[in-house]
């Protein structure tokens, strides 16, 4: 099959997220199956306008900003005439609205969250509406399309959102299981260390994380908060730590990968999510995988990533204390720490993207079929 992906950034990007990881991950394994997938994506630095990348072919065109305007008129101006058997439009940001002018190729949308009224905790108010407004017509443009969902949330919203249910698939992520593994032991940091890690956001929640370790100061004075990733949020919460005197209690780490990511993961004693949603929790699973429980707040998204109790803990969104308690509970109490460590790597060990590649190729072939090609 000759499959297009249009997605805002690919994994160069700096802003790069889990998205953008997943669509390649699955996708250059169907490279390898023999299919061809074309990637239509931004400009960003010094990149090459084309590449090729994990097998996918990239095809970078125009910046971010109105970039749900630019996609569609470089598909007419270079890209219909290639043929494609299924079109998978990326709606993580802004919709492209490809139904509307690509009427002979079915389109699969390619949903990890939607922000809805979230929006407005990390954008100005005239973006953050620009944002919501074209959310809101997603049920009806894309009504005769299937989508592809991370989670059981997402699937939710959608349907509270008027699209059919037997029009959402979830398939959740898989993992690098040779890459994220657990040390044979139980090998810690000195100082008792909870991670974030991700892209440094406002909306993350990683200020939450903050507070509240503050508040195990007493009892652990030597706790270490560490930060991981990079953002624009970065010289706030650099400026946050001084302001409540926790400058010797948290450490931004920069942004990291491979084995030295792992190895953060690893010698952490809690991974620590604060963010009100998510598509899915790429880090929560990651962090399991290496033998860390996790606590985060009951967001959409996390919600589905975490086992409450087993593989770590959900707390309400928001609530420094009861993420301060929960930390607490796993730092106290060496016995339900190992059985939380033991759940949480079997669990992880559950994902795997040789399973998500060939659920997504059972769903395009089902599109396909739909739409009456062979």
């Amino acid at each position: 099959m000759k499959i297009l992906i249009v997605e805002y950034r690919d994994t160069e990007h700096p802003e790069a997220g889990g998205a953008e990881v997943i669509l390649f991950e699955i996708y250059g394994r169907l490279v390898d199956q023999g299919h061809q997938v074309d990637y239509l994506c931004t400009q960003h630095a010094d990149v090459p306008r084309e590449d090729v990348m994990n097998g996918l072919n990239i095809v970078r065109r125009g910046y971010q900003p109105l970039f749900n305007f630019n996609a569609p008129r470089v598909y007419r101006r270079e890209l219909a005439s290639r043929g494609y058997d299924v079109i998978v439009e990326g709606i993580d940001k802004i919709p492209f609205f490809f139904p509307l002018m690509e009427k002979n190729v079915p389109v699969l949308c390619n949903i990890p969250h939607l922000f809805g009224e979230s929006v407005f905790d990390q954008a100005s108010f005239p973006v953050g509406a620009y944002v919501w407004l074209f959310e809101r017509f997603i049920p009806a443009v894309y009504r005769n399309c299937h989508f592809q969902v991370l989670s059981e949330s997402t699937r939710d919203d959608l349907i509270g959102r008027g699209v059919a249910a037997e029009r959402l698939h979830v398939i959740h992520p898989g993992l690098d299981h040779g890459l994220y593994t657990a040390h044979a032991e139980n090998q810690r940091n000195a100082r008792p260390t909870v991670l974030y890690l991700g892209r440094i956001k406002k909306y993350k929640g990683i200020d939450i994380g903050m507070r509240a370790v503050r508040r195990l100061l007493e009892r652990y004075p030597d706790i270490d908060y560490q930060v991981a990733g990079q953002g624009d949020y970065l010289d706030d919460l650099k400026r946050m730590a001084r302001e409540l005197g926790m400058e010797q209690n948290v450490s931004f780490v920069g942004q990291i990968s491979g084995e030295a990511k792992v190895e953060v993961i690893r010698r952490a004693d809690v991974l620590l999510y604060a963010s009100p949603k998510e598509g899915w929790g790429m880090s929560v699973v990651e962090a399991n995988a290496c033998g860390t429980p996790v606590v985060a707040s009951n967001s959409p998204g996390l919600r589905d990533s975490i086992q409450d109790g087993a593989t770590g803990y959900l707390v309400p969104h928001g609530d420094e204390a009861a993420v301060a308690d929960r930390i607490d509970a796993l730092l106290s109490n060496a016995e339900h720490y190992q059985a939380m460590r033991t759940a949480a790597l079997q669990w992880a060990a559950t994902f795997t993207w040789e399973r998500a590649t060939s659920r997504t190729l059972e769903l395009i072939q089902e599109i396909r079929e739909d739409a009456g090609q062979s």
